[in-house]
């Protein structure tokens, strides 16, 4: 059997042998909570009983994995690097409030301000990005740390954002702060005619199923061509892996440090945009967060390559999408948080023991190859 398919067959199946473990692992927090783990396996594959309720779970559910996934690209990309980048939950905060409120602020055709939003996303996160990168090829400060410390500046300053210089007009008895909202053209168009196409009901609930989908598909392609099929991937790998082998070779590893995390946090930029673009029509002081640091298990759970990051945002998101139901079944919401955690340790572990075990088998069977053909010694 070729080598990278044994590697990969062990890969597929370390994986499933940590998602039993997982979930027998959980099965008895829920015995111990009080539950019963088959309740809580039904209500997970509970998406209602009524076509309508169906149609608006399957897009919740999907709406849920398009951030994920988009998060989960962004932290990817550090990874190539060998960067932990901490700080896309910051980006991602910073960006949404700043596009949110740009795109409220002029008047163009539905392309222009859609394109003009989702470029002011990116380009803030960058530079937001760009903060601690810089601080780490002339300082030397650990990215961890800076990109934690401005996580909390990012969130503050975007809190502050909301409720201050971007604030739109609030309705009377509205309890949240937003940013001015955005017109019928800066909403992105829906994916609700794929129900249709189908023969199904139309989803009715948040804006239904969001046609940001699409570009976090195409997002996921050029991320993995940039990556894999580049020069510029093979110097972010190269990089990470031996930056002084790579100053040999002419790549300079402070620039890749800089490109990286820029481009890292561009990507992050985007996350916040599903949901504006989608549903909301602004930012508000209760916009979803959390999102980068699941990011964070998503990308480590499929192995930083776009095409797991796919499956891994779409198995945390069919996991949060069970939290109603749970609660029907009366098992306690934070199940999800134990079965979410248990897969991404137990997938990471296994993923080290199936790398271990493929180098064995290959550096057995380079030896049999180089015992076959070394030469005998014929004494006369």
């Amino acid at each position: 059997m070729p080598a990278g398919l044994n590697r990969a067959l062990l890969t597929v199946v370390g994986a499933v042998v940590a998602i039993i473990l997982a979930i027998a692992i959980c099965s008895v927090a829920i015995v111990i909570a009080g539950g019963r783990p088959l309740d809580a396996l039904a209500a997970f594959f509970d998406f209602g009983e009524t076509a309508r309720a169906q149609a608006n779970s399957v897009a919740a559910f999907l709406n849920r994995a398009v951030p994920l996934y988009i998060a989960g690209l962004a932290v990817a990309i550090g990874f190539r690097m060998n960067l932990f980048n901490i700080g896309v939950e910051g980006q991602y905060r910073i960006a949404a409030v700043c596009a949110a409120f740009v795109g409220s602020t002029f008047t163009a055709p539905a392309p222009i301000r859609i394109t003009v939003i989702i470029l002011v996303a990116a380009i803030v996160g960058g530079l937001y990005a760009l903060i601690p990168a810089v601080m780490k090829v002339t300082r030397g400060v650990n990215e961890v740390i800076a990109t934690i410390m401005l996580n909390y500046i990012a969130i503050n300053l975007s809190t502050f954002l909301v409720r201050g210089p971007f604030a739109g007009e609030r309705a009377e008895g509205q309890l949240t702060t937003t940013t001015p909202p955005l017109p019928a053209s800066g909403m992105f168009p829906d994916l609700n005619f794929l129900f249709e196409g189908f023969g199904l009901l139309p989803p009715t609930r948040n804006g239904g199923l969001w046609g940001f989908l699409v570009v976090a598909a195409v997002l996921g392609i050029v991320i993995w061509f940039v990556l894999e099929r580049t020069r510029f991937g093979f110097n972010v790998k190269a990089s990470g892996l031996n930056s002084p082998a790579a100053l040999a070779s002419g790549v300079n590893p402070k620039t890749m440090v800089i490109a990286a995390m820029v481009l890292s946090g561009a990507v992050a930029g985007l996350i916040g945009l599903p949901e504006i673009l989608g549903d909301r029509g602004a930012f508000n002081s209760n916009f979803t967060a959390g999102l980068g640091f699941l990011g964070i298990a998503v990308a480590l759970l499929g192995r930083n390559k776009p095409g797991g990051i796919a499956i891994a945002a779409l198995l945390f998101a069919f996991l949060d999408r069970g939290q109603g139901a749970l609660q029907f079944a009366d098992v306690p919401a934070s199940v999800i948080t134990i079965i979410q955690g248990a897969i991404v340790l137990l997938v990471v572990v296994a993923n080290e023991m199936t790398n271990r075990f493929a180098l064995r088998l290959e550096e057995r069977r380079a030896a049999q190859q180089l015992g076959r053909h070394t030469p005998v010694e014929v004494t006369a």
